[in-house]
């Protein structure tokens, strides 16, 4: 892959922040010439570099952790990334053959006890509900901002918790459904999808992304900002160092995702860096200080879907 100059990367830690931001706007808080901003950006989408898409915010969410049936990993991957409820889905090394996280609302008894254990590949599962988090992949920084560019480009907070509403109206949900396709959607191309005035399509996803109904996420891979190695860490320790061990980890630039669960472990913590000596260094520096009794290492051998969306092999 070519490598990424400081302009591109620039662009799409702007796209971070807002994934609807303008090329005028990102143009103009970054300094950089809106010809300039909008060929980069058209290029780093068109060729998939960086994709920007809607993800529907749902009640619960919890992450299955499958082993599978030698040989059958890439199956079982492909059918769990195949459902609408699923967010990602890693490959792993470890005890574990297969990480995936699923949203969903109301009961849960069919999917476990009937639809996962059904599922093509799997021999077996466990469940950990997340409890909270303290950092999703929508609050990920590649670190090529500063503050104050971040402040100028932010139009709502990184919610790491909401109240979902599962019974939104048709017209949400094709708005949902069209951002969903194409996170960059224009105003005008989603109104005469949904047979609405533009104003009230705008008005319409200003309160979706408010409310924590949905979030709008620029998605990138991290072996394409040379960040490689890739990891999840399942740590243990004592319940009255969960909230603060979990709210150190999502300051770290490091960490891509963290969030506290029930089960065998407390917190589980997806991590990119550029090589397994910067991983190592990452799980053994002292920052962690006595809050972490135990951590187990899985490296994420292929990511099959991020965000909502499939990647292609």
């Amino acid at each position: 892959m070519t490598e990424l100059s400081t302009t591109q990367r620039r662009i799409i830690a702007a796209l971070q922040v807002d994934g609807r931001a303008t090329w005028r706007k990102i143009a103009t808080v970054l300094d950089i010439p809106e010809r300039s901003v909008a060929r980069h950006g058209a290029w780093l989408l068109e060729s998939g570099v960086v994709t920007v898409a809607a993800v529907r915010h749902r009640e619960h969410s919890l992450l299955i952790a499958c082993t599978c049936a030698p040989g059958t990993g890439r199956l079982a991957s492909e059918a769990l990334s195949s459902r609408s409820d699923t967010s990602f889905s890693y490959q792993v090394t470890g005890r574990e053959d297969l990480v995936v996280e699923m949203h969903y609302d109301g009961d849960l008894t069919d999917v476990l006890s009937l639809e996962l254990p059904a599922t093509p590949g799997v021999s077996s599962v466990v469940a950990y509900p997340v409890l909270k988090y303290f950092k999703t992949v929508r609050g990920w920084r590649l670190g090529s901002l500063n503050a104050a560019e971040e402040n100028s480009l932010r139009k709502h907070p990184d919610v790491t918790s909401w109240k979902a509403k599962p019974d939104l109206v048709p017209k949400d949900q094709l708005i949902i459904s069209s951002l969903r396709e194409d996170g960059r959607a224009s105003i005008e191309s989603i109104a005469r999808r949904v047979a609405m005035s533009e104003t009230s399509v705008a008005r319409r996803i200003d309160w979706l992304l408010a409310s924590g109904q949905i979030a709008i996420r620029a998605l990138v891979e991290p072996s394409a900002v040379g960040l490689p190695t890739e990891a999840l860490l399942w740590v243990s320790t004592s319940p009255i160092q969960v909230e603060q061990l979990g709210q150190r980890l999502a300051r770290r630039p490091e960490v891509r995702y963290a969030a506290a669960v029930a089960g065998d472990c407390q917190l589980v913590v997806n991590v990119t860096v550029a090589s397994q000596t910067e991983l190592y260094d990452f799980i053994s520096n002292s920052a962690w200080g006595d809050s972490m009794l135990q951590v187990k290492t899985s490296f994420v051998v292929k990511a099959r879907k991020r965000g909502g969306r499939l990647i292609s092999i």
